[in-house]
């Protein structure tokens, strides 16, 4: 799911959607330093510093997640800073096993200069220039963002939570005028790897809702990868009981759906 082959993937903090089904809710916001998480680590890993600043002791911290679990917004103390030069020399460790880089988050978008910056350094590497980049992407870029980045980003990978944009607000918070945009966009300059709908059982399984969303798909490219995806509860934050997990029979019908429109590269997960 992070792209063809074996990869390095990146995850990078801060989003500007509130998914309900977001499986990584503690990338959504910079951790704020409250300290809540500081007394029930049970690895003592958490201190509190004046400023307040809550510091970690990487050597001490067993990556638990209590800290994650705690966390009352969608954050985590754990979220550090590298520079591009020091993220190189991990992937150099391991370029001889991996066919790409694929950064992710949070909305990789958000840092696009990091992105950009990291890209062309692999690109101009001749030791890691092999390797593909990817963006996996909410699609709430603007255009100039793409365009930016498309110079040395083999390919991204968006998710379309919802056609109708009055369902992608009660999924996400947020319009998908910028998501839909993205997709044409980057199927024109040729950087569309796929397009992933995420399938939320009581908001866009329907039909009807299946059927608008492969057309509108269709017209933009009925060449384009298709990757349709089960929710899960697992990994979800707590407060969302609510929403109903994917029923696999459901998706291979949903996947036949695609594939009946036309789409011969279509994934089920």
């Amino acid at each position: 799911m992070d792209g063809p082959g074996n990869r390095f993937v990146i995850f990078v903090q801060g989003c500007n959607f509130d998914c309900a089904g977001c499986h990584n809710p503690y990338t959504i916001t910079d951790c704020n330093h409250c300290g809540l998480c500081v007394r029930p680590c049970p690895e003592d890993a958490l201190t509190i510093e004046p400023g307040p600043l809550v510091v970690v002791d990487r050597a001490t911290c067993t990556n638990c997640d209590v800290c994650i679990d705690v966390c009352p917004f969608d954050s985590t103390p754990l979220a550090y800073d590298i520079a591009v030069g020091d993220l190189l020399e991990q992937i150099r460790e391991t370029a001889r096993f991996i066919s790409g880089i694929t950064v992710s988050g949070g909305e990789a978008t958000l840092q696009s200069e990091f992105v950009f910056e990291l890209f062309s350094a692999l690109k101009a590497d001749p030791e890691l220039s092999h390797l593909t980049t990817f963006v996996d992407s909410n699609g709430s870029a603007p255009r100039h963002v793409w365009d930016r980045l498309a110079p040395v980003m083999d390919g991204a990978m968006i998710d379309l939570k919802a056609l109708d944009d009055a369902t992608h607000v009660q999924l996400t918070a947020a319009s998908n005028t910028l998501v839909l945009d993205s997709i044409r966009h980057l199927a024109g300059i040729s950087r569309l790897y796929e397009v992933r709908l995420l399938i939320m059982p009581g908001y866009n399984d329907d039909d009807a809702s299946v059927d608008r969303t492969v057309a509108w798909l269709r017209a933009v490219d009925p060449g384009m990868r298709v990757v349709v995806i089960g929710f899960r509860k697992h990994g979800v934050r707590k407060g969302v009981e609510y929403l109903t997990e994917s029923n696999p029979d459901q998706m291979v019908a949903i996947g036949d759906r695609v594939r009946s429109a036309g789409f011969t590269d279509v994934v089920v997960v």
